[in-house]
């Protein structure tokens, strides 16, 4: 049963992952405190998985996992979505050294085949940074098809079949439960996507492991993973939105999440809706008070917003630009 407190703006501490595409921009970009070694490529900054759980940073529930407050204060946590078990959202940062092997995410009645404990992954991308030439892969070009895109693994013509192309710092790309997708060196970037950790390699351009072996390749899951009608996926177009006191982009809206992108150098409010807020600032600090707490969101920090926070109160230090993710208005379904 879910216990009265007024839960506060909560910020977690970032668990951080080390992969072989992996490098040191979390640290040189993102300010994030690593090791000696040089392939750290993901912090995740609210997780709820047997992968990787988040603990509040600081403030009265310090050192307290993002699972325990589910259980003790639901109600105050999800509002409208306390019918969740478990959140439904997975934060990243993501620093791209290399590619990233190509692959493909199942969605939610895929997924549960391959593992019950499982969702399926759709996900979004926020660029932070990219070099000159950074590109990225999103989507098969038309008409390809599973025999075609087998028969290429083995050869030179793959590259082919992708839709491949340049990202800038600024671009936003949604990525479905579905769709064939790689990162490339030289990209920062922040990573809204379903509670999952269920990924199949189509294919890892030849590379092998510290220990010179190759990683595995699941060739027959992500044939069947891969949704073959999509065809080639390209940046979203924002959509432009007027509130009382400013201007807002709509990036994505879709089943599983929002995202909003604010950039402001005056004060001005997210209203509260009886749903949890996530704030990912992406450039510059600003203060935030709501009904439960005050606190400082600082550059590549994460704030979640418990639904209980009522309104936000935004106070830009300089000109901020922050993303606002939220689950829809409607059920969100999930454990």
């Amino acid at each position: 049963m879910s216990a009265s407190f007024p839960l506060p703006p909560l910020a977690f501490t970032p668990v951080l992952k080390r992969i072989r595409w992996g490098g040191r921009k979390l640290q040189t970009l993102l300010g994030r405190s690593l090791g000696p070694e040089s392939d750290y490529a993901e912090s995740w900054e609210i997780a709820d998985h047997a992968d990787g759980t988040s603990r509040v940073a600081a403030g009265p529930l310090a050192g307290t996992a993002l699972s325990e407050i589910i259980q003790r204060y639901s109600c105050e946590l999800f509002g409208r979505h306390q019918h969740l078990t478990q959140f439904p959202l997975l934060i990243k940062f993501l620093d791209a050294n290399d590619w990233l092997s190509l692959q493909v995410h199942p969605n939610d009645q895929q997924a549960k085949t391959y593992n019950p404990h499982e969702n399926g992954k759709t996900e979004a991308w926020v660029i932070l940074h990219a070099e000159p030439g950074a590109r990225i892969c999103c989507g098969l070009q038309p008409g390809v098809t599973p025999e075609m895109l087998r028969s290429a693994l083995g050869g030179c013509d793959l590259e082919d079949l992708l839709n491949i192309y340049e990202v800038h710092a600024g671009d936003c790309i949604f990525v479905p439960a579905g769709t064939v997708h790689a990162l490339g060196p030289g990209i920062v970037l922040a990573e809204i996507q379903q509670q999952s950790n269920l990924t199949f390699r189509l294919h890892d351009w030849g590379r092998t492991d510290a220990n010179g072996q190759p990683r595995p390749i699941h060739v027959t899951e992500s044939l069947a993973c891969t949704n073959f009608e999509q065809g080639p996926v390209s940046p979203v177009i924002p959509h432009s939105h007027c509130d009382n006191d400013h201007a807002f982009e709509e990036l994505v809206e879709c089943r599983c999440f929002s995202i909003h992108r604010h950039q402001s150098a005056k004060p001005f409010s997210i209203r509260g809706d009886d749903r949890f807020h996530i704030l990912i600032s992406l450039d510059g600090a600003a203060g935030v008070a709501t009904d439960t707490g005050r606190t400082r969101l600082h550059f590549g920090q994460t704030l979640l917003l418990p639904a209980c926070s009522g309104t936000a109160r935004i106070t830009p230090e300089t000109e901020v630009t922050l993303l606002d993710v939220t689950c829809p208005a409607a059920s969100v379904s999930g454990r």
